[in-house]
């Protein structure tokens, strides 16, 4: 069963190399990165822009090497970059002309952006632009009485709403900017909606027209309205124009993967930090393994999904050693399993209970998790596997029958080795990625 709307039709075509590709590299850098105590810092302090602007007096990230981030991203098997144009304290990385808040002004005197895209662009990765909605500089944006504005308590910043339209014309003029002067971009990442901040206040029929008047081929987040109970959401059969092309759960792993009113896949993607935060946060030293990362992007497309891992650049435009680390890990794993994760989706077969399942047309990769007593089983397989190799170094994998399986006539069962209950340990305890062949 295909849905015959329209805008369903135009966002499959649009996100089909969204879905193969998989892996992406999220970055949140600005001027947070100098206190050095994660992106909300001034709404969690309630800093007024006068007691943040040393940040700004001070940015000058000698180190930034985008080509270095970009051989990072792509050797770590990530296809495609979203950088932080603008966050919710509205300082711009890019030479915007509507505003002087932005990186040309600072002590840096470069236009960030444009390096980001044409380094990326050179190593062969798709980019991405993040642009917050919200803009905790702007004049005209709601501050006093907003839930998340670094001032919502100080009278002294209430607003006359009759000129929050000044905002939205300043938004739309810069979204046009980066859609205008950086080339063909791939993804628009907006950020976010929230209360009665969401949808048309955003004005945001008018923003997508705009946008796909631009470059039509663009794909877009879900985040221009609040929530999936909206009628005309992505989660719905019938989207409206502005829905977006994905969802984009944060720092979450949907238990069965999106779908919409209609029982439809629909293209989402997991946003995860590496460590506990998403901009630069100092002594933040909670980074997730490498074995945790690959689970977890294994588990993303084995329910349609996609992953995007985010790293915080520090003041000095250097992405943590320790990150660099974990993605350099994870790049020595996807060099032998890349095609595990790579055009790959969910299974026709259920979850097993020794780890995952994902699948690219007959190939069907089951990726070994738990140690195994015994026969590795393969529920309901029985008959439909005609060979397997391992996926690291195309190995022969035993498809076997052994003496203690009788009782299992639908199961197929395979061994790492013979005799047949030898598959301890496993040749990789962070995931062992078997490629069966099916008939």
């Amino acid at each position: 069963m295909t849905n015959d709307n329209a805008n369903v039709q135009e966002r499959m075509g649009r996100t089909q190399w969204f879905l193969e590709d998989r892996f992406g590299m999220f970055i949140h850098w600005g001027l947070y990165a100098i206190p050095a105590r994660g992106e909300w810092v001034r709404s969690v302090e309630r800093i007024t822009v006068e007691d943040y602007q040393p940040y700004f007096d001070q940015f000058d990230p000698v180190r930034y090497d985008a080509a270095a981030w970009a051989r990072a991203a792509k050797q770590a098997g990530m296809k495609y970059a979203v950088l932080t144009a603008k966050h919710h304290d509205g300082f711009c990385l890019f030479d915007s002309a509507l505003t002087d808040y932005k990186s040309t002004n600072t002590p840096a005197g470069r236009d960030l952006v444009r390096e980001f895209v044409e380094a990326f662009r050179a190593e062969g990765l798709k980019v991405g632009l993040y642009y917050s909605l919200i803009d905790w500089h702007h004049e005209d944006y709601p501050a006093y009485g907003d839930r998340i504005h670094p001032m919502r308590d100080n009278e002294q910043y209430k607003r006359n709403p009759e000129t929050f339209d000044r905002y939205l014309t300043y938004m739309h003029g810069q979204v046009r900017e980066l859609l205008t002067g950086y080339g063909k971009l791939d993804i628009m990442w907006f950020d976010f909606s929230y209360e009665e901040m969401m949808g048309e206040k955003w004005k945001a029929s008018e923003l997508m027209a705009m946008i796909r008047s631009l470059q039509p081929h663009l794909i877009v987040d879900n985040r221009l309205e609040a929530s999936g109970e909206h009628g005309g959401s992505i989660f719905t059969s019938h989207p409206s124009s502005y829905a977006g092309d994905f969802a984009s759960p944060e720092q979450i792993i949907p238990p069965q993967g999106l779908t919409d009113s209609d029982g439809h896949s629909i293209p989402w993607e997991a946003c995860i930090t590496l460590n506990n935060n998403w901009g630069y946060a100092a002594n933040d030293q909670m980074y997730k393994s490498a074995s945790t990362v690959i689970r977890k992007l294994v588990e993303c497309v084995s329910k349609n999904g996609n992953l995007l891992l985010n790293v915080g650049p520090n003041a000095l435009g250097e992405i943590p050693q320790a990150s660099l680390d974990i993605l350099a890990e994870v790049g020595a794993w996807m060099t032998s399993n890349s095609a595990s994760i790579y055009g790959c989706a969910q299974a026709d077969w259920p979850k097993p209970e020794w780890g995952r399942y994902t699948q690219n047309g007959n190939k069907l990769y089951a990726h070994l998790f738990e140690e195994s007593v015994g026969p590795i089983n393969l529920s309901g397989l029985a008959g439909r596997v005609k060979q397997a190799r391992l996926l690291a170094d195309g190995s022969e994998v035993f498809v076997t029958r052994p003496w203690n399986t009788a009782q299992y006539p639908h199961d197929a069962f395979v061994s790492l080795a013979m005799p047949a209950h030898a598959s301890y340990p496993l040749p990789d305890r962070r995931d062992t990625v078997i490629e069966l062949e099916l008939e």
